[in-house]
């Protein structure tokens, strides 16, 4: 278990790889309102459309004790989402990922929590940046990739490192795209080789190319957000 991903969405159950099953743990759980029949799903609401008024009881999916811990450790009640840019920011530290490297491949990550209050409000804003980019919520500006004009079709992705050029095809490519980027995998995978990949022999739509874009901007963001979590944490 050495890939850490987030949705909004529903997830294929080997979302992080191809080999083995996935696991998904909701930030939030709900109740319906009203009383339950026997047997009845507490959260079967869950492709219904009615408004989120006809629902009661959200609540945060992290075990009472631990809860507790984090509110007596910190002196300080975090809301889920504070909290949840903590771990993230500790699963993206690259000396956690090196360090735990064999136990993360057996088992469920274990979190360490550092002691003082500064280091995990930095952490736990330095994930929720994180969050926000993975979600494709929150764009980074830079680096301000273009695509030279052609037909956007895929022939076969290749990589011209020293002009940081993605080529999709002989004549037509996107740049800059920084080679370490381009190298960045997820789930076993190179993320913008996949990418393309999936999609050879067609013309890439106008929300392909902008979706190619923006994944290069938040890898971008992702590594060098990774080495500022191991800056700020110092594990």
């Amino acid at each position: 278990m050495d890939h850490f991903i987030v949705t909004n969405y529903i997830s294929e159950t080997k979302a992080g790889e191809s080999t083995i099953q996935s696991y998904i743990f909701p930030l939030f759980l709900y109740n319906t309102a009203g009383k339950k029949k026997p047997n009845q799903h507490q959260n079967n609401h869950l492709f219904v459309k009615e408004p989120q008024a006809q629902y009661n009881e959200r609540r945060e999916n992290f075990a009472p004790k631990f809860r507790a811990f984090i509110d007596e450790k910190y002196a300080h009640h975090y809301e889920p989402e504070e909290i949840l840019g903590y771990i993230y920011a500790v699963l993206h530290s690259p000396t956690y990922r090196q360090k735990y490297a064999e136990f993360l491949k057996i088992d469920f990550p274990r979190i360490p929590f550092v002691d003082d209050r500064q280091t995990f409000e930095k952490l736990s804003a330095l994930g929720w940046r994180l969050v926000q980019a993975h979600l494709l919520k929150d764009i980074p500006a830079q680096p301000q990739v273009e695509i030279t004009r052609g037909r956007d079709l895929v022939d076969k992705p290749t990589y011209n490192a020293p002009e940081q050029r993605l080529y999709i095809n002989p004549q037509q490519y996107f740049a800059p795209v920084p080679a370490d980027v381009w190298n960045f995998h997820i789930g076993g995978y190179q993320v913008l080789d996949k990418y393309l990949k999936s999609r050879k022999g067609r013309e890439l739509s106008l929300d392909e190319i902008e979706n190619l874009i923006n994944v290069v901007k938040v890898l971008r963001f992702t590594i060098d957000r990774m080495q500022e979590i191991d800056d700020t944490w110092r594990p």
